[in-house]
């Protein structure tokens, strides 16, 4: 079996590659079987969706150190792709940044996305946010380059500051990150083509974009990213929006009608439900381990 180090290089080269790999996001286990299930090439652990799921919470800042880590090594336990890590703005100053990247690499992180908003931070598409100086981004970012054990680990670089300064002074704010050791880099919240082109071709690492249903940046489809020059495109939400309203429709019509039969269309069945939790694995280990 390849190890870790091996698996974190490989990703690190899917990544040079810029062929724009989307990448959906998890808050929990069950949603990265799924993706793994759909065949897709990594899993994003989002810090919404893990305050959406676990806390029942907006993106407003939330989650702690310990709940993050708790997620991370639930779904690494369970599944194999590479994990993209959500660790917000490192929860707290440079120092803080070191402990949480020494925890997230043991957890199980292929790479972890650290911004530079100021704490609490909030969802990369809300209004109201506020970035650091650059100075202080700048130390959070070597701290965590300095922190890892392993190089293949990757430390993605975020800015908020297309919101507060505008895009010159975004991708200002990630060059300094890459001048720091970031591995990639991640401008949040371009409004338009022109400006997402203006990111892949100003910054020498490999980017990523941010597609968010009603956020900021337009819907763009992967062949296109690719032709930008992407390397990462992330879908950090959409199948919690989409567990959301399949939820929602499902037991209003059990509220209103008293029974599920006009909405069986949209239940997993109960084999399909076993099937993706994988239960036939744990059969055959209670079968290895039985007390003859």
């Amino acid at each position: 079996m390849e190890t870790l180090a091996i698996r974190r290089r490989k990703f690190r080269d899917q990544m040079d590659l810029r062929k724009a790999m989307i990448v959906p996001g998890a808050g929990n286990a069950l949603t990265a079987r799924v993706i793994a299930d759909q065949q897709f090439d990594a899993v994003y652990v989002t810090g919404a969706g893990i305050a959406n799921t676990l806390l029942g919470a907006p993106d407003i800042g939330l989650v702690t150190l310990t709940e993050l880590a708790g997620t991370v090594s639930t779904i690494a336990e369970i599944c194999h792709l590479p994990l993209v890590v959500d660790i917000d703005t490192g929860f707290g100053n440079a120092i803080n940044t070191q402990r949480t990247v020494r925890l997230i690499e043991r957890a199980g992180a292929f790479a972890m996305q650290i911004e530079d908003q100021v704490f609490p931070k909030k969802c990369g598409h809300f209004s109201g946010k506020a970035v650091i100086s650059v100075e202080e981004a700048v130390s959070k970012v070597k701290a965590a380059t300095d922190a890892r054990e392993d190089a293949n680990m990757m430390i993605i670089a975020r800015t908020d500051a297309r919101a507060i300064d505008g895009i010159d002074a975004a991708i200002d704010r990630a060059e300094a990150f890459i001048e720091a050791g970031a591995d990639m880099t991640f401008v949040e919240a371009p409004r338009s083509e022109d400006e997402m082109r203006m990111i892949t071709s100003r910054l020498a690492v490999p980017q990523v974009a941010n597609m968010v249903v009603g956020g900021k940046t337009p819907l763009t489809p992967q062949s296109r990213l690719a032709e930008l020059g992407f390397s990462l495109v992330l879908y950090a939400n959409t199948p919690l929006q989409a567990a959301m309203r399949a939820m929602s429709e499902v037991l209003g019509t059990l509220k209103a009608d008293g029974d599920i039969t006009d909405v069986m269309d949209r239940l997993a069945d109960f084999d399909e439900r076993q099937r993706l939790v994988d239960k036939d694995s744990y059969d055959r280990l209670e079968d290895q381990y039985r007390v003859k």
